[in-house]
């Protein structure tokens, strides 16, 4: 029967434990040039990172397996530094534990994302955090600064919420971005794709284009436009390249609802903005969610949870959380 793993806040009273993994984590890697300074780490100097910014120790029946410590010398992100795993006690899903506690310390700190360095002449090291959805940003000598964007989820209990929160997603956007909307019929996706015209400042009406498939709303402000996609009746991937939406899509912002699974390909990177709706809206008999007028009196606008997240490399070190949350 398999053990769990426990991930704990490490303090100082865990510096030994601590340098003594790193030590042996660090020793088991092939020489490299320069040298890694880990070994120079002491349990003093360790102590003191873990009585600021801390890390994290995983321990299994009692036995330390793996550790990382934190830095919070960036505003806005959380640093991983000296990710050590036993080399003893590989692949048993230490490094992958210790990351997702990780991601979860800095959403409770308010963080908009993480980052880190690698060294480029590990291969397999640059794999894990690729895998992870981690992207390579800068390159800084023998070493690679990967960067990842923590996702969020709000509840938006109004029409106008949503108005309000697309609102702040164009303060991120930019020409060249993708948007792929999400959820059920009524569900808010057009409302956002409005709140986000509004505030693109483009011209109106943004209105549903179930029936033209796409429609371009040019800006008013010599910004980008907005190309609002409907991808309801498209069955597949080949059918949005039909729309030749690349010919525009580095001078807009490209929002395509019912996107999932059929619109991802047509960039490296995008928002996936997902509705779920708490509760029950009345459906028509054409399968369109009535309006709000059309709802009976007394009867409220269900909230909505939206749930944001960035893909790609395009959105590593933006500050979505700080700005979509605020």
């Amino acid at each position: 029967m398999s053990v769990a793993l426990d991930v704990i806040d490490a303090g100082p009273e865990h510096a030994e434990a601590v340098v003594d993994i790193i030590h042996r984590s660090f020793g088991a890697r092939p020489t490299l040039d320069p040298p890694s300074t880990a070994l120079d780490e002491t349990a003093e100097s360790i102590a003191e990172v873990l009585a600021g910014p801390g890390g994290l120790l995983v321990e299994r029946r009692g036995q330390p397996m793996g550790t990382l410590l934190f830095d919070e010398s960036r505003p806005g992100l959380l640093g991983l530094r000296r990710v050590s795993v036993d080399p003893d006690l590989q692949a048993r899903g230490v490094a992958s534990a210790m990351v997702g506690v990780a991601e979860d310390t800095a959403e409770e700190r308010g963080k908009d994302g993480i980052w880190l360095r690698v060294r480029d002449e590990l291969p397999d090291t640059v794999q894990f955090w690729s895998r992870r959805r981690y992207h390579p940003l800068r390159r800084d000598g023998a070493f690679i600064e990967f960067g990842k964007t923590l996702w969020l989820a709000r509840e938006v209990p109004t029409p106008e919420a949503m108005h309000e929160l697309a609102g702040k997603t164009a303060e991120l956007v930019r020409a060249g971005d993708l948007l792929v909307l999400t959820g059920d019929l009524g569900a808010g996706k057009t409302t956002f794709t409005q709140g986000l015209g509004d505030a693109l400042q483009v011209r109106g009406p943004v209105t549903s284009p179930t029936f033209v498939l796409a429609r371009t709303h040019p800006s008013l402000v010599d910004g980008p436009a907005l190309v609002h996609v409907d991808a309801y009746r498209l069955g597949s991937a080949e059918e949005v390249d039909d729309l030749d939406l690349d010919a525009s899509a580095d001078e807009s912002v490209t929002v395509v609802e019912w996107g999932a699974g059929v619109a991802e390909q047509l960039n490296d990177s995008w928002l996936s903005v997902t509705i779920e709706v708490r509760g029950a809206r009345p459906i028509d008999p054409l399968g369109t969610a009535l309006d709000d007028d059309a709802v009976p009196d007394g009867d409220d606008h269900d909230p909505r949870v939206v749930t944001i997240k960035p893909n790609g490399p395009r959105w590593a070190g933006v500050p979505l959380r700080s700005t979509l949350l605020s």
